[in-house]
């Protein structure tokens, strides 16, 4: 950490991000031609309707879609989506959300779809005032059972891409929308953190939502892409409950900024960086007792690959939740992806790294197996006391 730093001047810790776009973690680098964008506009004025048709247009340009708009966050889009969906453009019907009144407000869902993202999918959904219908069990789903969920108070159908959510046994989208679309409800996809901004709307999509602060390094921001009437009624719930959902002019620009950059951005380049990075990190794996490193690619079928860390306690003498924490510890903190920990791994992920750092997390990596490997005991927290010390810890902020 530099003298530069913002973080030295506030305190913060300079961890390394080898989880992802992870909104925990600031979720990306953003791109410089953002950073110039919102810069350039905090010191001037402009209207605010005009820069949204700005983005409405370069969004359409990317995406395919008819029209586009930004908002606070892909969790502010989910619920504004809904929301567009209950009331349309009927501003009285806006101003009265969360009160649907006696209008449709029954939103669709696969049960295995009812994930968390760091809040629960289904509370964006009742935001807005709707009541979630789960589609089927967690681990099976099927076009009939979706069909037979569609009555006369079905105002939306909700579909999530992510690694979250259950891998098997779901209605793919196409087979989704398509029902949804024989009884005219309108389909709603979350995709936060994909690469492709086309996929979905072609799929059958009415409403496709990303995160503009992830793989689009931009700055926090959710965009909603789709037909026209419907992100206009996204549009005009800033009327309503979108009032705290807005984004500012500097974030509205450096969205832009950074769409506009993912046109010419060298994503091939991007690939081939982080694929050094994760075989440094198999060199320094390799060899190690209990340690077992494999590349593998993104479950979403994003552009990308992680390195999978499997850990055998018993000859690494460390847990793979317990290496995780020890490697977030220290004057060097890394942060890994470790949804997984329980199971006995983590991943890497190179996608968010600065130049050289790839080769200080293959450090950490030896340090803490070293110590790992000299302790008296092997270092094995019971999990249920490794999570309950993470939600006590949760719950200590500020302090």
């Amino acid at each position: 950490m530099t003298a530069t730093d913002i973080r030295s001047r506030l305190g913060l810790r300079p961890v390394i991000n080898v989880s992802g776009t992870m909104t925990s973690l600031g979720a990306s680098i953003v791109v410089p031609q953002a950073v110039e964008a919102a810069a350039a506009i905090l010191t001037q004025w402009t209207e605010i309707a005009d820069l949204h048709r700005v983005a409405s247009r370069t969004i359409a340009e990317l995406t395919g879609a008819e029209a586009g708009f930004v908002t606070a966050s892909c969790s502010a889009a989910i619920t504004l989506a809904v929301a567009a969906a209950i009331t349309g453009s009927d501003l009285y019907a806006i101003e009265q959300l969360p009160d649907t009144g006696d209008r449709r407000n029954e939103v669709l869902i696969q049960t295995g779809h009812m994930v968390s993202y760091g809040a629960p999918v289904e509370q964006a959904i009742r935001l807005a005032g709707a009541r979630v219908v789960p589609v089927g069990q967690a681990t099976s789903a099927h076009a009939y059972q979706l069909a037979g969920a569609i009555n006369e108070r079905t105002a939306a159908a909700v579909y999530v891409v992510s690694h979250h959510v259950v891998d098997y046994a779901q209605i793919p989208l196409p087979t989704f929308a398509r029902v949804c679309h024989e009884h005219s409800v309108p389909v709603i996809v979350d995709a936060a953190s994909e690469y492709d901004l086309r996929r979905f709307l072609a799929d059958g999509a009415d409403l496709a939502l990303y995160s503009g602060h992830k793989f689009l390094s931009g700055p926090t921001t959710g965009i909603v892409a789709g037909s026209k009437d419907l992100v206009r009624s996204v549009y005009l719930q800033n009327r309503g409950i979108g009032r705290g959902m807005k984004v500012g002019k500097e974030s509205i620009a450096g969205v832009i900024a950074a769409l506009e950059a993912w046109k010419t951005r060298d994503h091939d380049g991007i690939r081939a960086r982080e694929r050094a990075a994760l075989n440094v990190w198999i060199n320094a794996l390799d060899g190690r007792p209990g340690i077992a490193a494999t590349i593998v690619p993104d479950p979403t079928d994003n552009p990308l690959d992680r390195l999978k860390v499997a850990v055998a306690p018993e000859e690494a003498r460390i847990s793979a939740w317990d290496l995780a924490a020890r490697l977030a510890q220290g004057s060097r903190p890394v942060i890994v992806r470790d949804h997984e920990a329980e199971h006995g791994h983590f991943y890497l992920d190179p996608c968010n790294l600065h130049p050289g750092e790839e080769f200080v997390v293959a450090e950490r990596l030896g340090e803490e197996l070293d110590r790992a490997r000299l302790a008296n005991e092997p270092i094995m927290t019971p999990l249920d006391r490794f999570w309950l010390d993470r939600e006590a810890a949760i719950l200590n902020w500020p302090d």
